[in-house]
Order: structure tokens, then sequence, then C-alpha cells
């Protein structure tokens, strides 16, 4: 399986942007699909994520009600909308999926991920 993120990019703040991650190969292996960030001297922090069918999703108290993150299994695509943006929101953004096999951990836990993108950057200027 290989991921793919995109939609990055540089933005006032208060604006949005629209992430999205492509996935190929094996995707039907992939069970939940999430985000993480990480800002430059920081861990990398989960941000949101979503189940296989789309009937829970999960977010960081930081984003919620700002993101939303939804999925189209047919185009093995996830996307987070991010709106109201805010300088803190600046990160690395990265898009991650995990097996059935890892189901009974928290979605929050990044160690939990068995598949990783490459990162797309977002920056926020105030």
């Amino acid at each position: 399986v290989q991921l793919q993120a995109s939609g990055g990019g540089s933005v006032q703040a208060g604006g949005s942007l629209r992430l999205s991650c492509a996935g190929s190969g094996r995707t039907f292996n992939i069970r939940d699909m999430g985000w993480f960030r990480q800002a430059p001297g920081k861990e990398r922090d989960f941000v949101a994520a979503i189940s296989w069918d789309s009937s829970r999703t999960y977010y960081a108290d930081s984003v919620k009600g700002r993101f939303t993150i939804s999925r189209d299994n047919t185009k093995s695509t996830v996307y987070m909308q991010m709106n109201s943006l805010k300088p803190e929101d600046a990160a690395l953004y990265y898009c991650a999926g995990r097996t059935w096999s890892q189901n009974y951990r928290s979605v929050t836990d990044s160690s939990s991920y068995n598949y990783w993108g490459q990162g797309t950057l977002v920056t926020v200027s105030s």
C-alpha cells in the first residue's frame, strides 16, 4: 500500500485548505485512516481519524469544529477539510492507514498505523 498526501499550502489565519490522501495497492487491507501532524521541534500529534465505513470520526480537541475528515472508498482517498486555520495549525501533515488487525488499538496511537504518506506542508500566517 502506498499513500500520497497532497493539498498543503500557505494560507492566512482564518483561511481554509483541503488535504487529500490517495491510496494505491492493496488498499482493501486498510480499515481506519488518520491524519497526524508534526510541527518543527515537536512530536507527531493525532489530528483526526475515520473508520472504514465512515460511521465514526475522531478529532483532536484542538481541531474539533474546524476540521472535517471524510473518505471515498471508491477512490481509495481520504480528505480533510480544514477551516478557520490558525497559526498553531502550521505543520507537516501526514496521512496514515491501519489494517483490520489494529482495530483494538486507539486511533490516536500513531504506532498502530501500518502505512504512512510522505507528508504535506501547511503554513498559516497571522
